[in-house]
């Protein structure tokens, strides 16, 4: 695996670590307890799936991955916006929370499209060598 694989592994990590030491801050109410399941959910997911796009068995495989982290980290994205409105938890924790979450949807949002392409120009090389001259 490549360093920027590896590189993204460990920040996934860390930002799940990050999003459970927040959760954990978050008052007890009905309201804020569902949260933090919403919350906790998709910032496990992002980690998750990334590591099991890196595993994947084929590239269509990949990038179907990519397209689950990035609806994980944008999900992630949206709790954190709505404790930033509701001016819950820590602000400099949650603060910092929301600036990497919104980077990691930046850089899958990226990597989603680069792979999609590129899974199309697979098929493109593919169907131009099954055409008969």
């Amino acid at each position: 695996m490549d360093k920027t694989a590896e590189g993204l592994k460990d920040r996934t990590k860390r930002f799940v670590i990050a999003v459970l030491e927040f959760a954990e801050t978050l008052p007890r109410t009905p309201a804020s307890d569902a949260l933090v399941r919403q919350l906790t959910r998709a910032g496990i997911g992002v980690a998750g799936n990334y590591r099991g796009a890196c595993r994947a068995r084929s590239h269509a495989e990949f990038t179907a991955r990519l397209g689950v982290v990035l609806e994980e980290a944008d999900e992630s994205e949206l709790w954190l916006d709505v404790c930033h409105l509701k001016a819950l938890g820590d602000e400099r924790q949650r603060a910092t929370l929301l600036a990497e979450s919104r980077e990691l949807v930046a850089i899958f949002s990226k990597a989603f499209v680069t792979a999609r392409h590129n899974d199309q120009a697979r098929r493109d090389r593919s169907r131009s060598r099954q055409k008969p001259a």
